[in-house]
């Protein structure tokens, strides 16, 4: 789907739909008493009918008003004025896409971000407006035939701004373009998510990073092989892909769009392509959701092409460390201990618990980019979604100020996080008799001992960890993959580059 600004008066744009938000008791705001007067009133006419509900995201569908240019008018309910926050603002935009897609309408007008929510400014309401349009756009149809498709999906949505304003059209002009590209990252971390494990292996991956080089010039790429990471020392995240046919990979992905001699920006995400458990199998129950395992590196793959898009002033590297965890004849057994690349071993109590192994040899190697600061994010474990739920991400550092950039982030782009303790209380659970840490530390705290065993790999640079087991895909009848956090590490990485300070 393309978003574009538009300008011009109101009531002469001509269009398959002309979205409007009405408030409740039929009170017009806005877009819509420009139209109302240019209709004579007939808006106002159709309202007292008393077609169009006050819930929020209630929608009433009109035809040819006189005076207004567009075929149809969608107007769509947002509730008392003095609640429309950005919550129902987000359902009022997302109820909107979800009538216009089924329309046969191609393209459509909307103006509801001209009705700016409370606690919002313009620039954010166009973002809500692409971003939230676009996920309900969003349609999995790789592997199936998607008979309920339909057959004239909605690809344009301009968006209306009021041209006696000036920096109005510039502002949702600029929020427009990082929107677009923010929704396009979120769509193919998505999309790499859904994709069957027998599809989307560790090469798969290796692959896709090969055409986003392709597709923007930008973007350098670097691909490790098995023997690659053999030279090095990567004992730890091998011994996870010796239980799979597939080989394992390394994927680096390089943007250079700052200073020569800037330090990088490097985002690490967990790419298991399936996760079994290995010898300590997991139940079978929802074990296809474990193809779900790589969104840590599907979400590093969208901010990388988010970043790409917005052509961000910043130096970034984008690391997924990629492998299956099966059982086999070769895989890890309790009790095995393994060489990380840091020299530190590892006694693998449960192999189910293999997302730090490879994680940790890929925080390791990011020594070598002497990076500004390094943020991995990995569905890690069950435990954080038991302490946090499906809402935030479990975020996890001992840096107050980068703990603070990221909540903040969070919160701007509605992609949220909440912090946990990361204290060295918790790191004597890691204690082994046989090597230098266990990779399990028992029940009690298990997201928080998972956090502190990926620490003991990231002492020589500023680091955060963010446990999105709980927000990256969701089960149920809305089975899928989420895009999260794409829009967080954009927002983060909009914010160090300076773009936002930088805004019409």
């Amino acid at each position: 789907m393309d978003f574009s600004v538009t300008s011009g008066e109101l009531a002469n744009q001509r269009t398959p739909c002309l979205v409007l938000g009405i408030y409740e008791r039929r009170k017009l705001a806005g877009p819509a008493e420009m139209i109302d007067q240019a209709a004579k009133g007939r808006l106002t006419e159709a309202l007292k009918r008393g077609d169009l509900g006050d819930e929020v995201g209630a929608t009433l569908l009109l035809y040819e008003l006189p005076g207004v240019a567009a075929e149809r008018l969608l107007l769509v309910s947002c509730g008392k004025r003095k609640e429309f926050n950005r919550t129902r603002y987000l359902q009022a935009v997302t109820a909107a896409a979800q009538a216009l897609i089924p329309m046969r309408a191609t393209e459509a007008l909307t103006t509801l971000p001209e009705l700016i929510p409370n606690g919002l400014d313009r620039y954010r309401s166009v973002r809500d407006a692409v971003t939230a349009t676009a996920s309900a756009g969003y349609r999995y149809d790789r592997t199936k035939d998607d008979k309920k498709a339909p057959k004239h999906p909605l690809k344009r949505l301009h968006i209306w701004a009021d041209e006696t304003d000036k920096r109005a059209v510039a502002t949702a002009k600029q929020a427009a373009g990082h929107a677009t590209a923010i929704a396009h990252g979120v769509a193919l971390a998505r999309e790499l998510g859904n994709l069957p494990g027998n599809v989307c292996t560790p090469s798969y991956l290796a692959e896709q990073a090969q055409q986003l080089g392709k597709d923007y010039k930008s973007l350098r790429i670097e691909v490790l092989e098995e023997q690659d990471m053999e030279a090095l020392g990567m004992g730890a995240l091998l011994s996870v892909s010796r239980g799979s046919r597939q080989p394992a990979k390394l994927i680096l992905m390089h943007y250079a769009g700052g200073k020569k001699d800037e330090k990088p920006v490097i985002l690490v995400g967990k790419g298991l392509t399936f996760d079994a458990g290995g010898i300590s199998l997991k139940p079978a129950a929802e074990m296809d959701e474990m193809k779900f395992d790589m969104c840590g590196g599907a979400s590093v793959f969208g901010a990388v092409r988010a970043v790409a898009q917005m052509q961000l002033p910043i130096n970034l590297i984008g690391v997924v460390p990629s492998s299956e965890n099966l059982p086999d004849g070769a895989a890890n057994k309790p009790g095995d201990v393994v060489k990380s690349l840091s020299g530190q071993t590892i006694e693998i109590l449960n192999t189910d618990a293999e997302g730090r192994l490879i994680l940790c040899d890929a925080l390791t190697y990011c020594e070598r980019f002497e990076p500004a600061v390094v943020i991995d994010m990995a569905t890690l474990t069950g435990a954080c979604v038991v302490a946090l739920g499906k809402h935030p991400a479990g975020l996890f550092t001992s840096d107050d100020k980068l703990a603070g950039e990221i909540g903040d982030a969070g919160e701007a782009s509605g992609d949220r996080v909440w912090r946990l303790p990361l204290w060295d209380d918790y790191q004597q659970q890691l204690d082994s008799n046989f090597a230098d840490m266990a990779n399990i530390g028992g029940r009690d705290g298990g997201a928080i001992t998972a956090a502190c065993f990926l620490s003991r790999f990231t002492k020589k640079y500023r680091w955060a960890h963010l446990d999105i087991a709980g927000v990256a895909w969701l089960g149920g009848k809305d089975k899928g993959a989420t895009g999260r956090p794409v829009a967080l590490l954009s927002e983060l990485l909009l914010r160090r580059s300076g773009e936002l300070d930088r805004r019409a």
